[in-house]
């Protein structure tokens, strides 16, 4: 993340270099008629080193322009736009560093960009501003983006369980219960309480919470034994691998910076990992793919056998798949909604290997009513309201997306959001079928798994006779109203 003192040399030195550019000066000249040495010319211009006033005025004289200018935020046209980015909270939420970028870099990348590029930039800042794009949006972003360059695989996290569990002599196999967890949080001088959270109406939807000034963590009455273990494992992460700037309660209420964000989830890495060991993961998860026929209950089972969440098992399928399945180009949904309003919101995904076709959207278009996502909640709504709902509904679909040559196998799962509530939540996996796939998962070519032509949202859909979509095509329809317009501007050059 880019500091104050950062974005202050970097738009010194942009000044600077512009200047001396537009003046025709050298490096050499420009350190002769200031008396500075080259290097520090150099440093200034990149970024590295803000000089004191008698230089900046000796700077400010050789270039043409007074001492304000050279300190102020203001800029010719051409560079202001820069300026703004770098001011901006677009620049400041990119955690640069961890893309391999430094400022330096950084400036002499802007300060190289030609015209075009620059009215580039300033677009960007619009958009972000018209969205109303926030930092934790473009933090989320980019920790997406760092999910993606690794693949979701992260050794050093495996590393790290794998040490962990040999210091306190667990077998692979040992299923991990709430008493054990939590003897290891108390080993670590951390206590844990159940009662405290519930009187406080207002945290009522927080799962826990952890004090670092009497070193408790607060847990919320209201969680699954494995919503449990994955909080209390995840307290384990924190306090294993020494993470200091982290947030204290979950779900985040709001990341201060990128780093705080990343250590979230590599805590929560940690603690998936540790509750589904690797090798004996990828060896459940080989049997099931390995079956000739589309079996769902094996999936549930997956579940029970480590007693994780759904959510959780198909997080853990995104670590394992690239890694030990070559299985790369895939995505990962959370969707929730309540039917009754027939409104559905996409809450999380991930994309490894290129962006998806299904995604969330900031224009409030209606996703496709055909994506299994959908469907699922659906169905658990459905038995919900007739009182059959009794465990998480698995369901599997072949979705080819509408005139794309994409094909992906998505397995979904779904089930209220909580006890008593309207809201269904679904997360869903879908794998891109090529050769590689159809050869690892026998299954996929089971012909009960149901086919469907699928969009990303109805508005853009053309399917114009698809019975499930909730609004009409507009986007279509004014495409095809412009084409009519083009076609009869047309005729009026004959």
């Amino acid at each position: 993340m880019m500091t104050d003192n950062d974005s202050v040399r970097l738009i010194f030195g942009l000044k600077v270099k512009a200047l001396r550019q537009e003046k025709g000066l050298s490096y050499q000249q420009l350190a002769e008629k200031t008396g500075m040495s080259l290097s520090y010319v150099h440093d200034i211009e990149t970024g590295k080193k803000f000089p004191k006033a008698d230089k900046i005025l000796s700077l400010a004289k050789a270039l043409g322009v007074d001492y304000d200018y050279l300190v102020s935020l203001r800029a010719s046209k051409k560079l202001q736009p820069i300026i703004d980015l770098i001011n901006s909270d677009f620049i400041n939420a990119i955690p640069w560093e961890h893309f391999g970028l430094t400022p330096a870099a950084l400036l002499d990348l802007f300060s190289n960009t030609p015209d075009k590029v620059t009215a580039f930039i300033s677009t960007l800042l619009k958009i972000s501003r018209s969205y109303q794009l926030s930092k934790e949006s473009f933090y989320n972003s980019a920790l997406r983006s760092y999910q993606d360059l690794q693949d979701n695989y992260f050794e050093d996290i495996e590393d790290a369980v794998r040490n962990f569990r040999k210091e306190y002599k667990w077998k692979e196999a040992l299923q991990l219960d709430i008493p054990i967890l939590e003897g290891v949080l108390k080993k670590m001088n951390v206590q844990v309480n159940r009662k405290r959270m519930a009187p406080l109406e207002a945290l009522q939807d927080l799962r826990s919470y952890f004090s670092s000034a009497n070193k408790t963590l607060y847990i919320n009455k209201a969680m699954s034994t494995a919503q449990e273990r994955f909080l209390l494992a995840r307290e384990i992460a924190f306090q294993y691998l020494d993470i200091k700037e982290r947030p204290y309660e979950t779900i985040i209420q709001h990341s201060d910076s990128f780093d705080m964000l990343l250590n979230n989830f590599k805590a929560s890495y940690f603690a998936v990992a540790l509750l589904m060991p690797e090798e004996n993961f990828v060896e459940d998860v080989k049997r099931i793919v390995m079956q000739p026929k589309w079996n769902d209950k094996a999936w549930l089972d997956l579940c029970t056998k480590y007693d994780v969440t759904p959510e959780m098992m198909m997080q853990r399928l995104t670590n394992i798949l690239p890694n030990h399945f070559s299985i790369d180009h895939l995505f990962f949904l959370r969707i929730a909604g309540e039917v009754a309003k027939d409104e559905y919101e996409i809450t999380k995904e991930l994309h490894l290997s290129q962006l998806h076709n299904p995604y969330a959207n900031a224009t409030h278009e209606h996703y496709c009513r055909r994506w299994v996502s959908i469907n699922s909640i659906r169905h658990t709504a459905g038995l919900v309201t007739k009182k059959k709902f009794k465990q998480p509904i698995v369901e599997a679909q072949i979705s080819q997306y509408w005139h794309t040559h994409n094909r992906y196998l998505c397995i979904s799962i779904a089930k209220p959001s909580g006890k008593g509530s309207n809201e269904m939540v679904s997360v869903t996996i879908g794998l891109m079928i090529d050769q590689k796939l159809l050869q690892t998962m026998p299954f996929v070519n089971d012909t009960t798994i149901p086919v469907k032509t699928v969009h990303t949202t109805c508005e853009r859909c053309g399917i114009m006779d698809c019975k499930e979509r909730a609004v009409p095509p507009v986007e279509i329809l004014k495409e095809q109203q412009q084409e009519k317009i083009n076609t009869a501007l047309k005729l009026l050059d004959e």
